[in-house]
């Protein structure tokens, strides 16, 4: 952490502009330039500046973001729950999908499914997301005008639901509005299809190479002698097996989904933190850039540790019989 906050501290005062100028303009007096950047701390040296942020960090004030005039701890309870639901929507599709097309390729392996599921993922892993989710705009929203306009959250002339946690499909569950229910998934689903698409694709391919190693043990073998079916063992026995190879990829890909959300909230025009963070970078405003990167590698230890605490949960063999670790 203590590492992250000196690298965004630095990225950001690399960043070519003059916050003080962008806020008051560039036909203001230098007087009022001055003044701007005295308010801001921008007058002191780097490294007097440097430890009025890490004190500011740890005392739990992430700063102000000067072009809205809110603090940034605001700002981002404000947009966290679209980028939320966003985001765990998007991982859902990317396991709910990417490991059962796994399972098919490792059990089809050199045939046609095989051949299919790695073109799949091929895919996935070559088409930067900026493209995919451009492309999808282009051709599903502009040529055929099969989706809602790609727009926020919801479609204008629609009322949000109620707010009860902030989340839109769930709130409409809760208070049984319907129409804002459809309306939001429909704006939900095809950004987060694009989010999702890279990170389908490696939770695929790991899954595929884990499964196939695991089908050619002698267990296994000894499985399909005793006349198991091959669905059987493959649900029973092949995916408890890979559970935690599958667990770190998916652990891993968190942080690369959380990166890729600020690329799709922009290309969506979706209201969430990482269009937040992009219109903040556009106009050099220091504060909710440098929050989200703390807040982002936060996230990826506190997803880390949880991992290795379900690692042996899930396999006891990682235990001795003291508790500790083989």
């Amino acid at each position: 952490m203590i590492v992250v906050l000196f690298i965004t501290f630095a990225l950001t005062r690399i960043i070519p502009g003059d916050p003080a100028r962008m806020m008051v303009g560039e036909q203001a007096s230098e007087e009022a330039i001055q003044r701007i950047r005295t308010e801001m701390g921008l007058n002191k040296s780097i490294p007097a500046q440097f430890w009025d942020y890490v004190t500011r960090i740890f005392s739990g004030d992430f700063g102000t973001a000067w072009h809205t005039g809110k603090s940034v701890t605001a700002e981002f309870a404000a947009r966290i729950p679209a980028s939320v639901e966003l985001a765990v929507t998007g991982m859902l599709i990317a396991i709910a999908l990417g490991v059962p097309l796994g399972m098919i390729a490792a059990v089809y392996k050199d045939r046609w499914p095989d051949s299919l599921c790695r073109n799949i993922s091929l895919l996935g892993i070559s088409l930067p997301v900026f493209w995919t989710g451009l492309m999808a705009i282009f051709l599903l929203y502009a040529k055929l005008g099969w989706i809602s306009s790609p727009l926020g959250r919801i479609s204008n002339g629609i009322n949000p639901p109620t707010g009860i946690t902030g989340f839109y499909l769930l709130d409409s569950i809760l208070t049984g509005d319907g129409i804002a229910f459809s309306d939001s998934l429909r704006h939900l689903l095809l950004p987060a299809i694009c989010l999702s698409f890279g990170t389908l694709a490696i939770i695929s391919r790991i899954t595929r190479t884990s499964m196939i190693e695991i089908m050619n043990q002698d267990f296994i073998r000894t499985l399909r002698a005793k006349g198991l079916s091959e669905f059987h063992i493959l649900l029973k026995h092949g995916l408890p097996n890979i559970a935690i190879t599958t667990m770190t990829v998916i652990g891993t890909q968190l942080g690369v989904l959380i990166g890729n959300s600020v690329i799709v909230e922009t290309i969506f025009s979706w209201p969430g933190i990482g269009s937040f963070v992009t219109e903040s970078i556009l106009i050099t405003d220091y504060a909710p850039v440098q929050a989200f990167s703390i807040m982002s590698v936060f996230l990826y230890i506190v997803i880390n540790l949880t991992l290795d605490v379900l690692y042996v949960t899930i396999d006891p063999r990682l235990r001795d019989s003291k508790g500790g670790e083989l």
